[in-house]
Parts: C-alpha cells; sequence; structure tokens
C-alpha cells in the first residue's frame, strides 16, 4: 500500500520536487539525536555536513526548545564533542571538548550553564582520548562521571599520542580473534573509569584520581567494557552515584568462538576486584539465557538493572529478552518481562517512575517503540506507540512522554513527542521539508507489499521506491537489491550508504525484498537461514522477482539489475551461478563472500559456526556440508551477468581476497566486470569523497546496462 500522512504543518516552504542525486544526499546535513535537559524544556543535538566544492566538513549544535519548536544554533564548531546535563539546575551541563591546552591526545572537561555557554569553566584536561561521558550529582553536591578510553595490562590510560614507537611493527598473537572489523587488536584494551568533581554551584574541582572498574578481570582472555567496537551504551551510573553497571565478554570464552556476554557490578569508589556478576552463566533462573548482553541500565528510582540478553551462546542474532535485577549485589534476583514475545528488542529507556520500560524493536519492516511494565508476565505481548520509521533514540521526558528522534526512506531526521498510548504531541521537525538537498521527498515515494514463498508459512514483504515524477502509466528498470546480515532487513530508514530514494532517483523502481532471515517477522523466519544460505533466501528472491514480474506492470524486469553487500554480495554472487542471474541485465557485489570454504578467515568465528551448522573441517569439502553445498564457485561455469565487484582493503569482516577473487574469476570466464577498491575503507565506504566515486561507478555501471538515459560506456 501506499503511505498517506496527514497533513502537516510545514516547517519550511517546500521548492519544487527534486530527484535526489549521490552528491545532494552525500552533502546533506546528518543529524544526532536530541537529547533534552532534565525539565524537558529543551534538547540539544548536532547537525553536520560535508562541501564537496571545498572538501570541508562543518557540524554545530543545535537547541530545540520543546515548548515552542524553535531551532536555534547553540553552538558552531565540532570542539564540543559531547553534553551532558547534571548539576544544581535543570539547565547544568558537563561537556567534553575533544582537545586540550596541552595538545597531547586528550581532553577537556568544562562545566557550564547551557544558557550561558560563553561563561564555560574549565575544570580539568585529562591526558587521554577519553569519551563515553556519563554524570550524576550526587547528595553532597559532587558529581561521580564515568568515561572510557583504552587501558594497558597495568590498568593505566592509553594514549596513543604519547605511547613509545616499538622499533618492529611484528605482531605475534597465540589465541584467534586477532583482528576486528578494521583493527588489528592488541594488549591496550577499552575500560571504563570513573571520577569525582568536587564542588557545587557549577564550580568543580578535580583531583585527577580516576578508577578502572574493568581491566584484570582474566581468565581465557581479558575484560573489555565497551567491548570492542562498542561504546557507553556498555555501562552505566546509578542515579546516586553510588553504583556502576558494565558488560563485557565472558573471560572464560574464547573470544572468536562466542558471544556471550557478563554484565558486572561494581561500587562506585571500587576497582575491577570489586566487580560481582549478575548474569553469569548458570547463575541465574534462567539457564539457558548464555548469548550476548546489551544495555545495562538503572532504573530512575536506582532499585533496578534492566538488560537484554540472547539464549544461544554463538549466536548474535538470536531473540534479545528484556531482564530486570534488582541493584542489590546480594539478590540480583534476575527476571525477564514477556519472556515470549515474539521480537527481539535493542533499545530500552525506564518511564521516570520506574515503572515502565520504553523498548524499541524490529517489526514488519519498520524499528517500533514498545512498551512493557515490570509487571509483565511471560505471555505479556507489547503494543507499539510509534508506526513508520527506526529510532535512533529516544528519550522520555518529565511528563512521560517521548522524545524521539528517527529517520525515514524519505527524510534523514524526524524530531517528535509521542505519548505512552501513541498518540504523537507534537512533531518538531522533518529533514525533508527543510533540507534543499531532500526538498520534495515524502511518504508518497514508497510503498510495499508482500508475496508467496515455497520456504515459509507466512508472506514476505518487499519495499518499493518510486523514481523522481513516477507515472504508474509508464515503465522504470528494476532495481533489486538484496539486504546484508544475513540476519537483519530492509528497514524504512534513512542511508547514506544504501539510499534506496538515490538510487530509484537514477530513474529506476527499486525493489528491497525481505526475505528468509530477515528481522521483525519472528525469529522463526530470522532463524531459518542457518544451513540454508543458498536456498530458502534465494527462493524467497526468486519468488519476489516473479511477484514483481507478473503483478507491477510498470516495472522493466526486462533491463533490471541487482545488487547486494555483505550477505547480499554473496546471495548476489550465488545469483550469478543461477538462473535468477540470468534476469538481470548487471549485477553489483559490495563486498561480499565469493568462496564458502574461505569464511575462516574472518575474525568472528562464532557467525560462521552457527550459520554453517558448525567449525570448518574436512567435512567442508564434501556434499552436504553447508560449507560446500552454498559455495557460489561451484557454479562458476554458468557465470555471465556483467558483474561490478567492490572490495574494501580494511574490510576484515571478508577480507579483500574475497573481491579479487570474485574478479579474477569474471575475467578469466571472459565476463564483462570491473573492480572497485577503497584501501582506506571498511565493511562500509563511509568518507563522502569515496561514497561519491562508489555511487558514479556503480551508477554507470548499471545504467549502461540497464539502458538509463543512454548512458554512456561505463569502461
Amino acid at each position: 500500500m501506499r503511505f498517506q500522512y496527514p497533513a502537516q504543518v510545514a516547517l519550511a516552504a517546500l521548492p519544487t520536487a527534486l530527484g535526489i542525486t549521490p552528491e545532494l544526499m552525500l552533502a546533506a546535513n546528518r543529524y544526532g539525536v536530541a537529547a533534552p535537559n532534565p525539565s524537558g524544556d529543551f534538547a540539544l543535538y548536532t547537525v553536520s555536513n560535508y562541501t564537496f566544492e571545498t572538501r570541508e566538513h562543518a557540524s554545530q549544535w543545535n537547541k530545540l526548545d520543546l515548548k515552542t519548536g524553535e531551532i536555534s544554533v547553540w553552538y558552531a564548531g565540532s570542539d564540543i564533542s559531547e553534553v551532558v546535563f547534571v548539576g544544581p539546575t535543570p539547565t547544568s551541563i558537563i561537556y567534553i571538548n575533544g582537545t586540550n591546552a596541552e595538545g597531547d591526545g586528550g581532553i577537556s572537561l568544562y562545566s557550564a550553564d547551557a544558557n550561558a555557554l560563553e561563561s564555560a569553566k574549565l575544570i580539568t584536561s585529562l591526558p587521554a582520548p577519553y569519551t563515553g561521558l556519563k554524570a550524576v550529582q550526587t547528595a553532597s553536591g559532587d558529581i561521580h562521571f564515568l568515561v572510557y578510553t583504552k587501558a594497558y595490562p597495568n590498568g593505566t590510560a592509553y594514549n596513543e599520542a604519547l605511547a613509545s614507537t616499538p622499533a618492529s611493527t611484528a605482531r605475534i598473537y597465540t589465541q584467534t580473534y586477532v583482528r576486528h572489523w578494521d583493527t588489528w587488536l592488541n594488549k591496550e584494551k577499552n575500560a571504563v573509569f570513573g571520577g569525582v568533581l568536587t564542588g557545587g554551584n557549577g564550580s568543580y574541582s578535580f583531583s585527577g584520581k580516576l578508577n578502572n572498574y574493568v581491566t584484570g578481570i582474566c581468565n581465557v582472555t581479558c575484560a573489555e567494557s565497551p567491548y570492542d567496537q562498542s561504546d557507553e551504551s556498555d555501562y552505566d551510573i546509578s542515579p546516586d552515584g553510588s553504583s556502576v553497571v558494565f558488560l563485557t565478554k565472558d573471560t572464560s570464552l574464547p573470544l572468536a568462538n562466542y558471544t556471550t556476554d557478563v554484565i558486572y557490578h561494581v561500587p562506585f569508589t571500587g576497582t575491577a576486584k570489586d566487580a560481582v556478576a549478575i548474569n553469569a552463566r548458570g547463575t541465574t533462573k534462567y539457564p539457558e539465557s548464555q548469548g550476548a548482553a546489551t544495555s545495562p541500565r538503572f532504573s530512575p528510582s536506582g532499585e533496578y538493572i534492566a538488560y537484554f540478553q540472547m539464549n544461544g551462546i554463538s549466536y548474535e542474532s538470536d531473540r534479545n529478552i528484556l531482564y530486570v535485577a534488582n541493584a542489590d549485589p546480594d539478590n540480583f534476583n534476575v527476571t525477564a518481562l514477556a519472556h515470549d514475545w515474539d521480537r527481539s528488542p535493542d533499545t530500552l529507556a525506564w518511564s521516570k517512575d520506574s515503572e515502565t520500560i520504553f523498548v524499541s524493536a524490529p517489526d514488519l519492516g519498520r524499528e517500533r517503540i514498545f512498551p512493557v511494565p515490570v509487571s509483565a508476565g511471560d505471555s505479556y505481548e507489547p503494543k507499539n506507540i510509534t508506526n513508520e520509521g527506526v529510532p535512533s533514540g529516544f528519550y522520555v521526558l518529565p511528563d512521560n512522554s517521548l522524545l524521539v528522534s528517527d529517520s525515514k526512506i524519505w527524510t534523514s531526521r524526524d524530531i517528535f513527542t509521542v505519548t505512552p498510548e501513541g498518540d504523537v504531541v507534537k512533531t518538531y521537525f522533518q529533514a525533508n521539508k527543510v533540507d534543499p538537498g531532500l526538498a520534495g521527498l515524502g511518504p508518497e515515494d514508497v510503498s510495499e507489499f508482500y508475496y508467496s514463498t515455497n520456504t515459509s508459512e507466512i508472506k514476505q514483504q518487499a519495499w518499493i521506491i518510486y523514481p523522481e515524477g513516477f507515472d504508474e502509466s509508464k515503465t522504470y528498470p528494476l532495481a533489486f537489491i538484496t539486504h546484508g546480515g544475513p540476519q537483519g532487513a530492509h528497514f524504512n530508514s534513512w542511508s547514506t550508504r544504501w539510499n534506496f530514494k538515490v538510487w530509484a532517483d537514477q530513474g529506476y523502481v527499486v525493489i528491497a525484498p525481505n526475505p528468509t532471515a530477515s528481522s521483525g517477522w519472528g525469529q522463526n523466519l530470522t532463524d531459518a537461514i542457518q544451513g540454508r544460505w543458498g536456498q530458502y533466501p534465494y527462493w524467497d528472491l526468486v519468488h519476489a522477482w516473479d511477484y514483481v514480474n507478473s503483478t507491477l506492470k510498470y516495472v522493466d524486469t526486462e533491463n533490471g539489475i541487482e545488487a547486494g553487500a555483505s550477505f547480499g554480495g554473496y546471495m548476489t554472487n550465488w545469483m550469478q551461478g543461477h538462473e535468477l542471474g540470468r534476469r538481470f541485465k548487471a549485477l553489483v557485489t559490495h563486498d561480499g563472500s565469493t568462496s564458502t570454504l574461505n569464511q575462516y578467515a574472518s575474525e568472528e568465528l562464532w557467525f560462521m559456526n552457527h550459520d554453517f551448522n558448525g567449525q570448518f573441517n574436512q567435512t567442508g569439502f564434501v556434499p552436504g556440508s553447508p560449507y560446500y553445498d552454498w559455495n557460489p564457485l561451484l557454479y562458476v561455469e554458468n557465470w555471465a551477468t556483467p558483474h561490478f565487484v567492490v572490495h574494501n582493503s580494511l574490510d576484515f569482516r571478508l577480507p579483500v581476497s574475497e573481491g579479487i577473487l570474485l574478479f579474477n574469476l569474471l575475467q578469466t570466464r571472459g565476463v564483462p566486470s570491473k573492480l572497485l577498491n577503497f584501501p582506506d575503507e571498511n565493511h562500509w565506504v563511509l568518507n563522502q569523497e569515496n561514497s561519491l566515486v562508489w555511487h558514479t561507478e556503480i551508477f554507470k555501471w548499471i545504467n549502461y546496462y540497464s539502458g538509463i538515459s543512454n548512458a554512456s560506456s561505463p569502461y
């Protein structure tokens, strides 16, 4: 169905509808999450952009008046990296300046009144690149704060700018998990530090003492919090400043093979020696709860700690279950809420009275917010209070309404308030009605359909995104985009990497299916991918294509193209050897797997151990093993469709050799092909200049083979 929204007051006059180009999308403003002050009078959020003409980044902080809706510039510049509302008044803040006067790679900590930023006072300089500020005011008027940075094995903070440079660059390892994402791992690991700002009335001093709560918890491995590539969502401080919680990988298990996390409780004045595990395996009344955990959060009352945890010990996409523990080291009494709910929530916020936990969870192609009472039993079925979009973050206001910052396919940021019952109170900001580069985008650009497939009892969903000036009486080539994961989904959200509207406005109708493995339609659909990489999702995509071909008369499937990244890249490579690959004029693989026999060149071994039904060994060379059965190279003799390959050198999830292997085989077989490599990018392309090249080269390729606008040769 096509989305129709009630008329709303525009925040800016709308120009004539425009097609959004890669340049417009990449240069457009990017917005942070609006964080309200304690009284709910205003909120602060970041805005950043990039100018291609000058090759310069710009950023600022905006202030949103939650009473009037007025938006103004609060601070112009990027010096202020983090702000926390804490202190004697609702406008008191502590903030981090990302540099310090010493220029030693450290940071500066300031106090200020948010309404008089020019009178900010320097509290101290910290001699390391600390980040992730969290802070509360204690009964004495002091401020207890948390930050994190990397630490040496002895617990002291690590500062790369001050570290000595060894004579050799050699790396030596004796355990798996030698690198992750885009970084070679070493002995320095993240640790949470706590300190005290003494004083009051906006004037504070700091003794320089910081407690390390993490370093020193060791077994098979050593604790790290935040875990590797994570952030401050991995820890929290109690409202009275007396306690800290943090999560780390289970140190009794090898890092590469298991997803298990342990959440620790520690006194604020303590150290790692005083940390007590809340959810160690086998210590709660839920022995099956052995997987990854996220988001430990104290309740406003300080009585409880909420968190999510999965059951699977080596499955990163198992269903998250919401748990609540007493904030009492002598009796945590962990209890599950809505235990049987067939959704996997991933973000939480407590109500002000500590009686309800608001969670967001993937749901039918959206990420919706659901209230869960702390009294919820196992069979409780939460009801959503938001509908479209995917929240980037949300905060509970003093009146218990929620301030939500989300995005949708047609807008990079909406900011609005919603009641616990689901009534939208006020919409403060809509990027597509303000930003010139997004002008004319709206919900009418998007629709969806459900189609039948032979792999599941439920129908499966796909998004439709229409090009500028869409006319149903005309035809447009198909752009068929396969999502990664494989456990994941195409959501109704904005993206600066795979922006469906940018693809559509090249002149395509974009179809973005959510086949087997997709999240938000129940855990069974997500789990069904296990051992079936080239089977269930492939046939789902065939059925999606068939539906489009037989039903959507405005889609030109004869001249369609297909593209995918990560697992979507694997599926593109699988299609290349099968019938569906012949139905497209061109294919695009971004950082995909070419040989399933190479999966152990990755870093997170738990991933393929789960998805391929066990560790790789000699059986991987024998039919019947998923490593063997779903290898695209088994069908290399069928490869024929022109194929564009992207693979980045810093991708340690799927090493660059996978892309080179794919390109070499295509070239050897004489299949028209092209390789694009970025030596400074990882699994994603994040640099705006690189991303412009990415879009330009891919669009030249697909537009030529689909016949869009008589495009010139991409060679």
